[in-house]
Order: structure tokens, then sequence, then C-alpha cells
């Protein structure tokens, strides 16, 4: 389905896991003054991490930054959506890091329901993390470089980097601590813990107590961390002498004890999150494309990824994001219209009792497919959900007119008959010819009202909302009407003629 144009770009540059805060500032600030530049830009606004919400668990590798436009009459001669995305992709070039483009409300919708921020994914299953992220950075360098890929980017599933405190119970209890008590203190201390609410009018705002930065930044002052012990009497300058004392601790005074004389510090890597789907490990390949043509680009992709990535037994991927939109949609279409044409063909049998004259009504569809297929050709559209609606909605309007014109045909039919004059095949052509000539006006008036209320929505701006979904829905049903009237009154005279010219005396059927 086209995108919705919601007239802002949500840009969300990833990199892997291990960014500390300083330097993705740095290079937040820095995206942030290369994207205000274009001059179709109105102004930047970028976050990095998580919100204080558990909804929002954001690393600080991935950024999300919103970039206002300015209005369309303002944008640079010939500058479109396609161009200005293009033309970011190129200016902004961070080591990596995998640009992705997108819209925001449309990026939050399909985060919540495919949890890719992405058009494409690769979900790729197996036992273990480590196999998971070796198969999916194969992925990522298999597809980096085809055809209509904008980004691409493997999830890390084993490259976060952990500050693990080890707590020495027999340290902790020389000094009469527990080991709840030690903790206590790094979550106060470095984590920071709220100890009360200030209340400002009808505003509440929690007041939280940790070590000034300083203090904190780094391993060496990380182990200087004080840890009070139920003891009193000596100084904070005297605990390091004592530490390295041989007397016991319960004839000793202390008023303090530092972090690393209680636990061993040091750092890890392990998964930053771990995924699971179907009761299986599962890691997350997000592929950012330029072109529409999703099912194309998966068939290219599925045939690279087989010629140059191994899988090791156990180990399988999936494709998601927006193709399974697609294939859940093809799946409902293949109920839909046929469902479709079955309630206009015994709509039409209800109305005519038979069954020649309702698959005469129904040529009407493959004739005005003629021209829908063409239009949308030379307009360089893809099929779409948009699209099959369209082409449902051309198919009532067909069968609407092929019931109108047989009506003219079946009443001058009837006109000549009464008559006494439909005795030979001339008189068959007579009729069909007056009928024919009597339905031009009305025909040729449908399909300018049609016209004049569609071709409006072919001119509207591709930035405006929803420009992209309409202008799909209303190309089949302008190609079709055209090429539906045309055929309808140069082929529906010939098909009537063929069907009651054995209606005639044998006579003249066989003289003619």
């Amino acid at each position: 389905m086209p995108p919705l144009n919601e007239g802002t770009i949500l840009y969300m540059p990833t990199a892997v896991p291990g960014m500390s805060i300083t330097e993705a500032t740095k290079i937040l600030q820095i995206q942030d003054r290369m994207l205000a530049k274009v001059p179709e830009v109105e102004h930047v606004f970028g976050k990095a991490g998580q919100a204080d919400t558990p909804t929002d668990p954001a690393p600080l590798s991935m950024f999300e930054t919103v970039v206002t436009l300015k209005p369309h009459d303002q944008w640079r001669p010939g500058m479109t959506w396609e161009k200005l995305l293009a033309e970011m992709n190129e200016k902004i070039k961070t080591p990596g890091m995998a640009n992705i483009f997108w819209m925001p409300i449309q990026t939050r919708t399909e985060m919540l329901t495919t949890g890719f921020r992405t058009i494409l994914g690769v979900k790729v299953f197996g036992p273990d993390l480590k196999g998971i992220e070796q198969v999916a950075t194969d992925i990522e360098k298999a597809l980096s470089d085809l055809p209509n890929t904008r980004s691409v980017f493997a999830e890390r599933t084993t490259g976060g980097y952990f500050l693990d405190f080890d707590i020495n119970r027999e340290a902790a209890a020389r000094y009469g601590l527990r080991v709840g008590d030690v903790n206590d203190i790094i979550e106060t201390a470095i984590g920071g813990q709220t100890v009360a609410t200030t209340v400002e009018g009808r505003e509440r705002y929690p007041i939280s107590v940790r070590y000034a930065r300083d203090f904190r930044d780094n391993l060496d002052a990380l182990k200087r961390v004080l840890v009070p012990t139920p003891s009193v009497g000596m100084g904070a300058g005297e605990i390091a002498a004592d530490a390295s004392s041989s007397t016991p601790a319960t004839a000793r005074q202390l008023t303090h004890v530092p972090l690393s004389l209680l636990t061993d510090i040091h750092y890890r890597t392990g998964p930053p999150s771990i995924r699971n789907e179907n009761g299986q490990l599962v890691g997350f390949v997000f592929v950012d494309i330029t072109n529409s043509d999703i099912d194309g680009y998966v068939r290219a992709a599925s045939q690279r990824i087989n010629e140059r990535v191994k899988f090791p037994p156990g180990y399988y991927l999936q494709w998601a994001g927006q193709f399974e939109y697609m294939k859940a949609a093809e799946a409902r279409l293949k109920v839909v219209v046929p469902f479709t044409l079955l309630i206009i063909f015994v709509l039409i049998y209800m109305n005519t009792k038979s069954v020649a004259k309702t698959v005469i009504v129904l040529l009407a569809v493959p004739f005005s497919l003629v021209g829908a297929f063409w239009f949308l050709y030379l307009l360089g559209y893809n099929m779409s959900v948009a699209v099959w609606v369209g082409l449902i909605a051309l198919a009532g309007l067909d069968a609407e007119t092929g019931v109108v014109m047989l009506l003219y045909l079946d009443h001058a039919w009837e006109k000549f008959r009464a008559a006494g004059r439909m005795n030979s095949l001339s008189d068959l052509h007579a009729a069909v010819k007056e009928g024919a000539v009597q339905r031009i006006r009305p025909k040729i008036m449908t399909v300018c009202a049609i016209l004049f209320g569609l071709l409006p929505i072919m001119w509207s701006p591709t930035t405006q909302a929803g420009a992209d979904v309409m202008k799909r829905i209303a190309a089949p049903m302008i190609g079709g009407v055209v090429t539906s009237a045309i055929l309808e009154l140069l082929i529906y005279p010939v098909i009537f003629v063929l069907w009651k010219k054995r209606s005639l005396p044998a006579i003249a059927r066989g003289s003619e």
C-alpha cells in the first residue's frame, strides 16, 4: 500500500551497540546540522536513547530525528519526495551507521505491528545468538550492494557492553555488611534513587539523589564510591591505611569503605536484547529500499542470499515487514475479487434472467482491464491494494454501463420484432445500429462525468497527504472507463449480432 505522505520525515540511523552518551550526543548534533542545511527543511529535532517509559526500549545507538519540511511551494523547482530522500541519504553518511528514512506515524505503527522500523525486514531464526548474529551480518553484507537498497543493518544480538559488580560476600561480612546493603549503595549512588517529590502548583517533580557525574563516569571513579558501615569512629582518610591492616574487622572502627574492597568491577559483553518468537531465538535485519516493488526486491534479495549466505543446520530466515502485509493482502484478494465478481454476476442475472446476457455484460470487465493496465503501465504504478480497490470499483462500474448498453440493444431488437421487421440479417443489423447509436450520447456523458470527477485527483501534488493512495485508486478507473466505452460501442454490437443471429429464421440465416 503506498504510504500516506505525512509531510514530515523521521530519520532513524542505527549503529552497533556500545555507543557512549558523549559520542551519541556529538554524532546526533552533527547529523542535525547537516539535515538543517537542506533548503527544504524547516527545522530538525533529534533524540538518542529511550524516553522515560517502558514502551520505548531504544538504545543509545538508535537515533530518532524528526525533520519538519517547508510547504511544497517553497521547495526547489523539480524537487520531489524521492529526490529529497536521495539527497539526504547522499549527504549524511556516518561511518558505522545505516540510514533509515520513514515517517513518524507510519514508523510507530509498523514497529508496533511488525517490530521493524523499515519497509522490509528479515527474521533469522536459530538455536544460538552468536550463530544468529553471524548469519544476520552475512545477510547484511550480501544485500548492501544490491540495487534499490538504501540501507541494510543487522541487529547485533551479542554486542552489548555491561558493567558487572560481583560482590565479595566474605569482604562485606568483615565490615558487617550484607549483600543487600552493598547493592543499595550501588543502586543509589550510581543509578540514582527518588527520595522525595516537589509540588509546583499542579505539577509534581520527583527528586532523585545520586553521585555527580564526575564521581561515576569511569571505572576508577566507581571503585572509589564509598559504602557506609555499621561501625563509626575512623575518618575517610584512614580507610586506605586500614584496608591493608591485618587487624580483625571486629576490632576496627570504620566509617566508610571504598566499593573496590567489597566488589570486583569488570566489563563484559552480552546480548543488548533477546528476541523470542514462536519459541525460538530470532534476530532482525532491517532493510530499507528505494522503490515500491516489494515483491520484485524480495525475489532478487532471496536469490542473492541463497548464493552468498550459508545457513548452519537449524537456522533459517523469514521475510517480514511490508512483505507480510503484501502476502496477507494477496491471500485476502484471492477471496475478495472472485466473490465480488460472483455478486455482480448474481445481481445482473437477477435483472436479466438470462445467463447469456449476464456473460455479455461481464465482457465489459476485460474491455476495461485493457485500458486500466495500460494506464498503470504508463504511470509506472505497481500492483498494490490501492490499485486492486480501483479495479474492483471499475468492475462494478463496467457492469452498470454494460447493462445499460445491452438494454438499448434489447429495446431495438424488441421494437423491430414487434413491427415484423426481424426477418433477415439486414434487419438485425439495422436494429443493432439503431440501439448502438442511441447509446452513444449517454455513454459519452457517463465517461465524461467519471473522468471529470477523477482527473483532478491525478493532478494533486504527490506531497499532499493521501495523494499516492488516491491516485492508484483512480488510475485504473480512468484508463478502464475510456477503453470500456470504446470497446462497448464497437464490440458489443458485434457480439449481440452473433448471439441474436440464432433467433432469425433458418432461411434468412442461410441466405445472408
